[in-house]
């Protein structure tokens, strides 16, 4: 596990432990998809698993918005302070939606509506349908 840089909603950077795919044995830096152990663990997002740590040690929540990195800070622009009012999750509206197919702006609409509108019942939604997406594999790069 290598930690990286995230911003949490306290607005200072943060340690998020989770698997490296991008060093292989080598210590090459390779794509996830070059070895078929890589594209499996990337397309039934079993990378995500260690981040179970990050919600035991109280830096994310099970559900709600994808950590941003520090250099995203600019692009985020006016939504950041409203996606910054809550805990960072390990899935979301974001991941449900489409993952990798939305484009970074409609990332920042849907987090931000999902921190506007949160409920108790539309967490427990999101980790349902969270299940679907991962098997499906839809949106996973």
């Amino acid at each position: 596990m290598t930690p990286q840089m995230k911003v949490n909603y306290y607005v200072v950077p943060w340690l998020l432990f989770g698997v490296d795919l991008l060093v292989i044995l080598t210590s090459v830096y390779l794509s996830v998809r070059v070895t078929r152990v890589g594209r499996f663990i990337r397309k039934y997002s079993i990378d995500e698993l260690p981040q179970i740590f990050n919600v035991l040690r109280g830096n994310m929540s099970l559900v709600g918005p994808r950590p941003y990195l520090p250099r995203e800070r600019e692009k985020i622009g006016d939504y950041y302070h409203v996606i910054c009012m809550t805990t960072p999750g390990i899935t979301g509206l974001w991941q449900v939606s489409g993952r990798n197919d939305i484009a970074f702006d409609g990332r920042l609409q849907l987090d931000a509506w999902y921190v506007r509108n949160w409920s108790l019942w539309q967490d427990i939604t999101l980790l349902v349908r969270t299940i679907g997406v991962v098997l499906g594999q839809k949106g996973a790069y």
